[in-house]
Order: C-alpha cells, then sequence, then structure tokens
C-alpha cells in the first residue's frame, strides 16, 4: 500500500463514508468565539462531508453534549469558563469516564498562564493546544483537517478491528449456522474499510443460511448500512429493479461488474449455490488495490460458505439416518414412526425448559428416537403380543434395554454415545425398582430420565395392542403419582405446568 492511498490532497482524499457530516462541539463560554469559529469554517469540507457545529456553553453543558454525541470528530475546548480548569475537567471525563479515546480535543485558551502548555500536554490527554489569539482562520482551516484526518484514520482503524473482532470471534464456530453470518458480516466490514469505500454492502445467495429456498431466487444472506437487518429477504425488494441487467450479468459471465457507483461480484463456487457481493453508492473511483482485495473476497468467502452447506448436509444425512432406524424398530413393534417424532419432541420442550445448553437439547433430541433400538432382538411374538406378558416373556422384553446400549455403546459420537445412554437408563425408575440395574435418582443419566418420561407420556396416551389410549386427565394424574417413584420429581412438575406444550406435539404428530 503506498502513502498516496492514505495521505493525498484534500479533493483527492479516498471515501471513508462514517458519516453525512463531521461533526464539530465548539465549548467556549463566549458566544462571540462560536460566531466566528462556525464563520471561518463555513465552507470547510472534507472527504465531501461538511461540518456540523454543537455549542456548549459551559463545561457542564459540554459533557452531557459528548454522550448524547459519541460521534462528534472534534472539540474546540475553552479552558477557563466558570472555573478556571472548566476545560480540563471535561477534557478528563471524554476520556475516563464517557470513555470515548476517538474524538479530537483541541484545547483553546485565552489566558495560557491558567493552563501552561506542558503541563497541559503531559496530564491530559488532548491532541493540540492553541492560544486563542495565534488562531487565525488559515491556522484554524489547518488544526481542523489535520485533525479530521487523525480521526478518519483512527475511525477506520477501529472499523477494522472490530471487523477482525468478528471474524475471530466467528471462526471459534464457524460451521455453526448462525455464526456464519456473523463470519460473512466482519469480512464486509474488514473489505469495506480496508479499500476505503462506503459501508453500504451485502452478500446475497440462492440458498440463506436458515435452510429456506426462495426459488432460486437470491436472498440477502447479510448486510449492512442500508442493508442491515435484510436476511432473508428477496434482493429485487431491496434495491432499484434497474439493478437486474447488472446481477445477471454477473452471473451470467461469472465475473465482477463495475459501474459507475456499485459492485456486484459474483463468487466462485464448486456447489450450485449462486453467491453475489454487492457494494453500493461508490463515490470514488476504485484503485488497483481495491479491486484486487475483491477479486480475493469473492475467490474465497463461498468456499468457506460452501463448506457450511456441507457439514450441514451431513448433519442432516445422520439425522435422517437416526431417525429412519428408529422408525423401523417401531415398525416391528407395529408402532407408527410418529412415536420417535413425539418422543423427540417432548425431550426438546424439557431440555429447553430445564435451561439445558442448546448443544445439549440438540443431541437429547436428535439421540432420543434411538431409546428403543435394543428391540430390533426382541422376537415379534413377544414384541407384537396383545395381551399381559408372562414373567418369562417380560424377561425376555426387558434385555432390550442393555440390548440397545450394547449395539450403541463404543462410539464416539456425541449422537449416538447420548443414544447408548438413554437405551439402557429410559426403563430405571426414580425410586430403584426399575430395569437393567436397578438405578436410583440422579444416577440414572438426565438423558434417560428424560426419555422415560416422555416415553410413557406417550404411550399412556395412544392406543398400542395391548391398550386402548388414555384420556388427558386420567394421563396427568397417573403421572402425577409417579413423581419420586418412577419418574424425577422436577421432570413431572414441568410436565404438569406445560402439560398443553405436550398435548400440541400430539395433535401436530397423530398416528
Amino acid at each position: 500500500m503506498n502513502d498516496d492511498f492514505l495521505f493525498t490532497d484534500d479533493e483527492g482524499e479516498e471515501e471513508v463514508g462514517y458519516e453525512k457530516s463531521w461533526k464539530v462541539l465548539i465549548v467556549d463560554d463566549e458566544p462571540e468565539v462560536h460566531a466566528v469559529t462556525k464563520l471561518a469554517l463555513s465552507d470547510f469540507t472534507f472527504q465531501h462531508h461538511s461540518l456540523e457545529f454543537i455549542s456548549a456553553y459551559s463545561g457542564a453543558e459540554a459533557k452531557e453534549l459528548i454522550i448524547e454525541h459519541p460521534d462528534t470528530a472534534i472539540i474546540l475546548l475553552d479552558v477557563v469558563m466558570e472555573t478556571d480548569d472548566a476545560g480540563l475537567q471535561v477534557a478528563e471525563f471524554i476520556r475516563k469516564e464517557a470513555n470515548n479515546q476517538f474524538v479530537r480535543i483541541i484545547l483553546r485558551t485565552g489566558q495560557p498562564g491558567q493552563a501552561p502548555e506542558r503541563h497541559v500536554i503531559i496530564n491530559y490527554d488532548i491532541n493540540d493546544y492553541k492560544s486563542k489569539t495565534e488562531l487565525t482562520a488559515q491556522k484554524l482551516f489547518t488544526v481542523i483537517m489535520a485533525s479530521l484526518r487523525s480521526y478518519r484514520d483512527i475511525m477506520s482503524i477501529e472499523k477494522n478491528r472490530v471487523g477482525l473482532e468478528t471474524i475471530i470471534k466467528a471462526s471459534a464456530n464457524l460451521f455453526a449456522n448462525h455464526s456464519m453470518d456473523t463470519f460473512i458480516n466482519g469480512i464486509l466490514r474488514q473489505l469495506t474499510s480496508i479499500i476505503n469505500c462506503t459501508n453500504e454492502a451485502m452478500y446475497v445467495t440462492s440458498l440463506v443460511a436458515d435452510d429456506h429456498l426462495v426459488d432460486g431466487e437470491l436472498v440477502v444472506v447479510t448486510g449492512q448500512g442500508e442493508f442491515a437487518d435484510l436476511e432473508g429477504k428477496k434482493v429485487f425488494e431491496v434495491i432499484q429493479p434497474n439493478m437486474k441487467e447488472a446481477f445477471d450479468h454477473a452471473i451470467n459471465d461469472k465475473d465482477i461488474v463495475y459501474g459507475e457507483d456499485f459492485i456486484v461480484a459474483y463468487c466462485e463456487s464448486h456447489s450450485n449455490h449462486r453467491a453475489l457481493l454487492y457494494i453500493a453508492n461508490i463515490s470514488e473511483e476504485l484503485t488497483a488495490t481495491d479491486k484486487h482485495l475483491i477479486e480475493l473476497f469473492t475467490k474465497n468467502v463461498q468456499i468457506a460458505y460452501d463448506n457450511v452447506i456441507l457439514t450441514q448436509d451431513i448433519e442432516d444425512t445422520q439425522r435422517e439416518i437416526v431417525m429412519r432406524l428408529s422408525e423401523s424398530v417401531e415398525c416391528r413393534s407395529e408402532e407408527t414412526g410418529n412415536h420417535v417424532k413425539r418422543v423427540a419432541a417432548y425431550c426438546r420442550l424439557f431440555g429447553e425448559h430445564l435451561g439445558l445448553p442448546i448443544e445439549d437439547v440438540d443431541t437429547l433430541v436428535l439421540a432420543a428416537p434411538l431409546h428403543d433400538v435394543g428391540k430390533i432382538g426382541i422376537p415379534d411374538k413377544i414384541l407384537n403380543k396383545a395381551g399381559p406378558l408372562t414373567p418369562e416373556e417380560m424377561t425376555v422384553m426387558r434385555k432390550h434395554a442393555s440390548l440397545g446400549y450394547h449395539i450403541l455403546a463404543g462410539s464416539e459420537r456425541p449422537i449416538i454415545k447420548a443414544g447408548a445412554l438413554i437405551a439402557r437408563d429410559h426403563h430405571e425408575r426414580w425410586d430403584g425398582t426399575g430395569y437393567p440395574d436397578g438405578k436410583k435418582g440422579k444416577d440414572i443419566h438426565l438423558y434417560g430420565r428424560i426419555v422415560a418420561i416422555a416415553d410413557v407420556f406417550d404411550a399412556l396416551r395412544c392406543e398400542r395392542c395391548y391398550k386402548k389410549a388414555w384420556d388427558a386427565e386420567t394421563t396427568i394424574a397417573e403421572i402425577k403419582a409417579q413423581s419420586g417413584l418412577h419418574f424425577d420429581p422436577e421432570l413431572v412438575d414441568i410436565f404438569v405446568e406445560k402439560y398443553q406444550d405436550f398435548e400440541d406435539v400430539l395433535k401436530n404428530y397423530p398416528d
């Protein structure tokens, strides 16, 4: 990057575009100083933006206004106002209490002896110190120009820092759908900041991150500036229709379209998902460095997004295999596949109301359908017997818990490991009279305790080969009666309190 990229004449300054105007706070107890300052700078512009003046006539008022306007670029601050050191107190307030390290503070004084320059510069975080008598119109112009350049560069560094921090945070969990949008948004911040252009940008694709396909149409994945908070919206509902030609050209040619004040860049992909970068309202001609950075973005960002889609596809495949395996087991016992779907949904209700981490809830929900996988080893004549089982048949039936555990045990995959624990423990009872190991209380794995009550509730409320469906009132009474005996009392309390949620699941997945 050459020096001209950062430091050029005012007319050729590269556009940063932080504000529509640069805010200048004038703090002085003499109204004439305000009037003269505004007059001297009335035609001042920097990067095509004028100055917006804010006036404070005391230190106390200045403190209020700096809180109200944290985006102030420059403060022209008088030292002596209501007290001899009012201005110095304001400077200290800005840096320490308001924690504003960005605004440039220019201290002005008509009584230099009241605040010696060396002492002030050493002990207060100010950026310039001027006597009012030496601030001619030309010198005021010069100090404002220098301070705005400094403020611009500081804000550019801050924007880079925020963008980089966003990327780092998102990369820690890059392949989670919610963080992919954050990751791309962070890269957009970095890109628009580094090339010193507008922050009106968005990343669009034919597939949004939450898996909603919008008929192949381009939709917004993430955006900033005027395109912020438009995730999931169709692109041509939020931008001008006359941009469609540029978008079509970028897609068909798989290239970057540079317009007079916009960019539409096709993002390379190994998948069939079309993706584009759109940057609007560009007021300066892009340099060769800018274009190189845009090309790097388009070549690399979609690779990350494709990996997320691939990971999601793998997870969906794993979820479907588990569900189909569980449904096949239920088919052997002449129960519908909706039983395992309902049990999984009940488990989500329990997990959420217990306040479990979302990762644990998801693992529980995905593993719960495996609770009866051991029934694959139980003979049909016992599994589908219409009447009561004999003691010998019951002994065989109870083996399905241990059998299910041994089928799944030994895997290092979280879902399969959880499925093994659930298969083993979902017939244990809180009072220790369950099987296969007679565990008691919290010695029973939480997942097993949850699936136990979910499975029994579903069995009671649905018709089985050996019984009719129970009504809601009788079911609630039975589960309440089993609190502290069969079921964990805390789970029973949740069940009773949120009973209608469980009934809604039953209605949504009928047999």
